[in-house]
């Protein structure tokens, strides 16, 4: 386990990442798209009309590409733990000002792979949003099962990866409306999964926040082939922001 990288970010590079922009989304899990005419005459899309979504909204600050994607790159795998405080600011800028959270839950890691990380960076920006709202934060999920990569799977592969991957603590969250935070959302198999594994526990509502999501508008198998970066704090360095 190697020691967390202090290596500086200036404040012009934090400043780069910009909110999410489209003419069209998804009422429920706010996908973007490029038209009107995936949605139904309700707003929804086609997996939140099949009801494959375990979550009721999803929301995230901007695109995972660009100055965004190397922010959240240095921050996990460069271990820079000190971006949780500007990247909890992205992600209270994407909370719905409308909506109000009993607990802000974490996306849980693996125990093996925390160990290897050093830290949950899902956890990191939950406390810090947690700060800035006041509310109360609660590892109240468990990772159970040390699912494969899903970089490559298709939507229906990755849900059925992360199946029954989740538990939640018995009965803790009865009738609590739960914020449940992490970093990226690609497909929103894991979250849907999460969501699942809350509302067992007797979660009235789950709603997902992200700092950053693929756009699948334009296809996002090339913006997330380096997902399972794992290198060196010098690498990450190399792929830092100019």
């Amino acid at each position: 386990m190697r020691e967390a990288s202090r290596i500086p970010v200036c404040s012009s590079c934090l400043a780069k990442p910009k909110p999410i922009e489209a003419e069209h989304f998804c009422v429920q899990c706010r996908s973007p798209f490029l038209s009107a005419y995936p949605l139904d005459e309700e707003g929804r899309c086609g997996l939140c009309r099949r009801g494959v979504r375990g979550f009721d909204a999803a929301y995230s600050f901007g695109f995972f590409e660009g100055e965004l994607r190397e922010l959240i790159h240095l921050f996990k795998y460069g271990r820079v733990q000190t971006l949780a405080r500007p990247l909890g600011r992205l992600l209270s800028i994407a909370l719905p000002r409308e909506s109000s959270f009993d607990v802000i839950v974490p996306m849980p890691l693996h125990w093996r792979k925390r160990w290897q990380r050093g830290f949950n960076q899902s956890e990191l920006l939950a406390r810090d949003l947690g700060r800035r709202t006041r509310i109360r934060v609660m590892n109240a999920l468990r990772r159970v099962r040390n699912t494969s990569s899903q970089a490559g799977l298709t939507s229906a592969k990755r849900r059925q990866n992360v199946s029954g991957a989740f538990r939640a603590r018995k009965n803790s969250l009865e009738g609590k409306s739960v914020l449940l935070v992490d970093d990226v959302m690609t497909t929103g198999a894991t979250a849907a999964s999460c969501a699942r594994a809350l509302k067992v526990s007797g979660a009235r509502q789950v709603t997902l926040l992200t700092l950053a999501r693929a756009d699948r508008r334009l296809g996002f198998d090339h913006s997330f082939r380096d997902l399972n970066f794992s290198g060196s704090v010098a690498d990450a360095q190399s792929r830092s922001i100019a």
